[in-house]
């Protein structure tokens, strides 16, 4: 029995053994695809090493993979990364770009109240500028009637440079013109002007400027104002302004020294942030030598006004 089964075991271990080729072969077909497609596989060599499995003192094995970095390249060369350098993208703070800024922060109407001489007058203060963080163009007017400072019309107008130069603070230099009317005499004269405007501590705005004019003649401003919330939208401001002079100008009814003050107080209600009407109450006074020259022109040095206007800005 033993015979006649020798053959047929041969017949099915050679089959066996040629499946076995058949399916090494497919599979190292399917290896040749994979490494045709990914590239060739990296070589990778070993150098002495560590082996904990070693009963031995351990040794230290570092794997070197240069053909892993030039898979690497390739791979980077064949897909493009999502982030690439763009050169249209603005800057990350755009402080170059260039804006309007108007302030009406003065514009109202001042009645007549009492018996005196006085009549009813008005007086408005505007300011802007047009530029950027950095540098801007300023533009300034101002003017009043029948002031406690001036006994008629006084209107000056300013177009300056500002400067940045501190944190809340520009340097401003410029000219300045100013006319005064008075009993149909009317006198003009242009002046230089270099100041500082910004905010102070706890939140006073002010604006510092010093004038010369084109005789040599100095004289010097400086306001203060700064608003308090009462509410979200009803907000009262206080507004003080003092000038000075270092020379005697008798057509500008100015003399030496401190010319006036005036204090005062005034009550918005912001309809819209961009407008607010408001009422409130003015005192001015004149001294000295400017004092004594409004008496003569026939003015008043000591004022109290019931104001009515409205402020905006856009």
């Amino acid at each position: 029995m033993t015979g006649p089964c020798l053959p047929g075991r041969l017949s099915a271990n050679f089959l066996a053994v040629f499946l076995l080729c058949l399916v090494g072969q497919g599979i190292g077909a399917r290896g040749v695809g994979a490494q045709s497609t990914f590239g060739p596989s990296p070589h990778v060599t070993w150098s002495e090493g560590t082996d904990n499995t070693s009963s031995k003192a351990p040794r230290r094995f570092t794997a070197t993979s240069e053909s892993l970095s030039s898979n690497a390249s390739t791979g980077q060369d064949r897909t493009r990364p999502n982030v690439s350098p763009q050169q249209d993208w603005p800057a990350p703070v755009n402080d170059q770009e260039h804006h309007l800024f108007t302030l009406v922060d003065v514009l109202e109407f001042r009645p007549k109240t009492g018996g005196g001489d006085g009549t009813s007058d008005y007086r408005w203060d505007i300011e802007g500028w047009y530029g950027g963080d950095y540098n801007r163009v300023w533009f300034k007017s101002e003017g009043q009637k029948d002031t406690a400072f001036k006994a008629d019309y006084d209107v000056d107008f300013q177009l300056l440079y500002g400067r940045f130069i501190q944190k809340y603070y520009d340097f401003q230099i410029g000219p300045r013109v100013e006319t005064q009317t008075f009993r149909g005499r009317n006198v003009t004269r242009g002046l230089g002007v270099i100041g500082i405007e910004g905010l102070v501590p706890y939140n006073y705005e002010f604006e510092s400027a010093l004038f010369i004019d084109q005789n040599g003649a100095v004289s010097a401003r400086l306001s203060l104002t700064k608003d308090m919330l009462v509410t979200q939208r009803l907000i009262l401001q206080t507004r003080f302004e003092t000038n000075a002079a270092v020379q005697r100008v008798e057509e500008f009814t100015t003399g030496s020294g401190l010319n006036n003050l005036e204090f005062g107080v005034r009550l918005r209600y912001e309809i819209r942030r961009e407008v607010a009407p408001y009422v409130g109450i003015s005192l001015d006074r004149s001294f000295g030598e400017t004092a004594t020259l409004v008496r003569q022109d026939g003015g008043n040095p000591s004022q109290i006004r019931f104001v009515v206007g409205v402020r905006a800005w856009f």
